[in-house]
C-alpha cells in the first residue's frame, strides 16, 4: 500500500487556489513597472559649452554626481547658450538637458519649444575689459572700437546687442569680432582687439588673469541698477575690493557689474524623478559661497525667464522627495511610481482574503464529497432493482462499495479535514449494511 502523507495543508490545492491570483498580481506589477509612468533612463545627454570652459567643468561634476546613482551623463561640447537651446528643443538631437544663460530666449519662445527651467545655478557677470588712461563710464564710448563678443552661439553676443540698444548704439557702429574666449584673450593682450566682452563665472582662469594684467581696465557699470530694471533677467552684483588679491589690493575698489545667471534647462519630456536628482547635485556643486554669491544662494528658482518646472519649485520649497532622503534613488523611484498599484492592491486584499480561503476549503472537501454521489448511485441501483434481480444487484453493488472504499482509503487529505474523511468511511459502512440487509 502506498504511503499516505499526513500534512496540515494541501500544497497542491493551495497552489491551485492561490496560484492564478498570485500570477495575475505579479503580471500586473511587471506591466505597471514598464507601462505606468516608465522608469527614467540610465543614460542622459548633456549639452555643456566649449572645451575647458566653466560649463564643461561643471558638466563633469554633474556626471560624477549622477554616476553615484548609476546614471551615465554624456557630455557634448557646444558654442554656448544659443546652440544649447537649439539642441534641447530639437528632439532629434537627443540632448536632454544643458546650461543656458539667462536672457538667451523669451518665456513665450521657451514655452512654444517645450523648454523648462530647473533654476539658476551661478552668476555669470558681463566682463568688459579695455585699455586706456581714461576711465570709461558709458558703453557709448566704445563707438568705432574693435570689440570681440564671441561667436554667434555665445549668449554674450545677444546680451551685448541688448545693452547697446539702450545706449542708442548698434553693432554697425562698432568693429565686431567673433573669436572664441581663448584666442580673443590672446588677441586682446597683443592689442589686436580694443575691447573684450565676456560672460563667465568668477573662477574662470582667463578672467582672473585679465584682472591681474597691468594696463587692462575693467568696465565699471555705474548704471548697473538701471540695467537690471530694463532687463529683469540681469542682477546687480559687486566685485569687492581686494577679492582677487588682498595683498596687492586687486581690485583697488569695488566694481559694479551686471550679471545674467547660468540656468539648467531641459526639455519638458525629461523624467520628473531626474529633476530632483539634478537639483540635489546642483546644491552640492553650486551651493557654496564665491565672489558674488552667498552660501546657499544657489541653486535658485529666480533669475530665469524660462518657466521653472513645478517639480523643481517643489524642491526649492521642501527639498528632495521624502523617500529619496532615506532610500536609494532607484528604490525610492520604484516606490513612488508603484504607489497607485499598491493602493489598488490594498483595496483588493480584503475581498481576495474572503474569496481565496473558501476556494481552498472547497478544493479539499470536493475530494471527499464527490464520493457521496457514488454512494447515492449504489443506493439508487438497489432501490430500482426488481425482486428477482435484487440479489444479483446487491452483490454487484457490494463489489462496487469495496472498490469505492479502497480508493477512499488512499485519499491524501490535510489533517484539519480528517473528520470529513472518517465520516465518509463510516457512511460507506452504513450503505454496505443497508445493501446487505436489503438482500
Amino acid at each position: 500500500m502506498p504511503k499516505i502523507k499526513f500534512t496540515l495543508i494541501s500544497t497542491k490545492d493551495a497552489l491551485i487556489a492561490f496560484g492564478p491570483i498570485a500570477l495575475m498580481i505579479i503580471a500586473v506589477i511587471l506591466a505597471a513597472y514598464y507601462v505606468v509612468d516608465p522608469a527614467p533612463g540610465r543614460t542622459l545627454d548633456f549639452s555643456a559649452g566649449q572645451e575647458n570652459s566653466a560649463y564643461e567643468r561643471f558638466a563633469k561634476q554633474y556626471a560624477d554626481e549622477l554616476a553615484q546613482n548609476q546614471i551615465t551623463l554624456r557630455i557634448h561640447k557646444s558654442q554656448g547658450s544659443q546652440e544649447n537651446l537649439q539642441h534641447i528643443a530639437d528632439l532629434d538631437s537627443k540632448i536632454d538637458i544643458g546650461f543656458v544663460q539667462s536672457g538667451s530666449t523669451t518665456e513665450k519662445d521657451a514655452q512654444e519649444k517645450g523648454l523648462i527651467s530647473l533654476g539658476s545655478l551661478f552668476y555669470e557677470p558681463i566682463w568688459i575689459f579695455y585699455r586706456g588712461k581714461k576711465e570709461v563710464t558709458s558703453l557709448a564710448e566704445f563707438k568705432a572700437k574693435r570689440v570681440n563678443v564671441g561667436p554667434d552661439g555665445f549668449g554674450v553676443r545677444r546680451l551685448f546687442q541688448q545693452l547697446l540698444s539702450v545706449n542708442n548704439l548698434d553693432e554697425n557702429q562698432l568693429e565686431i569680432h567673433q573669436l572664441e574666449s581663448t584666442p580673443a584673450t590672446v588677441a586682446f593682450v597683443n592689442e589686436q582687439i580694443d575691447v573684450l566682452v565676456m560672460s563667465s563665472a568668477s573662477d574662470s582662469q582667463l578672467i582672473q588673469m585679465l584682472l591681474q594684467t597691468p594696463g587692462v581696465k575693467l568696465f565699471d557699470f555705474v548704471q548697473a541698477e538701471a540695467y537690471t530694471r530694463r532687463f529683469p533677467f540681469l542682477s546687480h552684483v559687486v566685485l569687492p575690493r581686494g577679492i582677487v588679491d588682498m595683498g596687492r589690493d586687486i581690485p583697488s575698489r569695488d566694481y559694479h557689474l551686471i550679471s545674467p545667471t547660468a540656468t539648467l534647462v531641459a526639455h519638458e519630456s525629461l523624467h520628473p524623478a531626474l529633476i530632483s536628482l539634478f537639483l540635489q547635485a546642483a546644491k552640492k556643486i553650486h551651493g557654496g559661497a564665491n565672489w558674488f554669491s552667498k552660501q546657499g544662494e544657489f541653486p535658485s528658482d529666480r533669475y530665469t525667464e524660462i518657466t521653472v518646472e513645478p517639480q523643481a519649485e517643489k524642491f526649492y520649497k521642501s527639498g528632495p522627495p521624502f523617500l529619496q532622503r532615506y532610500l536609494s534613488f532607484w528604490m525610492s523611484n520604484f516606490l513612488e511610481r508603484m504607489w497607485v498599484l499598491f493602493i489598488a492592491f490594498g483595496a483588493l486584499a480584503l475581498p481576495l482574503s474572503k474569496i481565496i480561503p473558501p476556494l481552498y476549503v472547497w478544493r479539499v472537501r470536493s475530494r471527499i464529497y464527490r464520493w457521496y454521489g457514488q454512494l447515492r448511485s449504489v443506493e439508487h441501483a438497489l432501490d430500482e432493482a426488481s425482486p428477482e434481480q435484487r440479489q444479483q444487484i446487491a452483490q454487484q453493488q457490494l463489489q462496487r462499495l469495496n472498490e469505492i472504499e479502497n480508493k477512499v482509503n488512499h485519499i491524501s487529505i490535510p489533517l484539519a479535514y480528517a473528520e470529513e474523511l472518517y465520516g465518509l468511511r463510516s457512511h460507506i459502512q452504513f450503505v454496505r449494511k443497508r445493501v446487505q440487509n436489503g438482500v
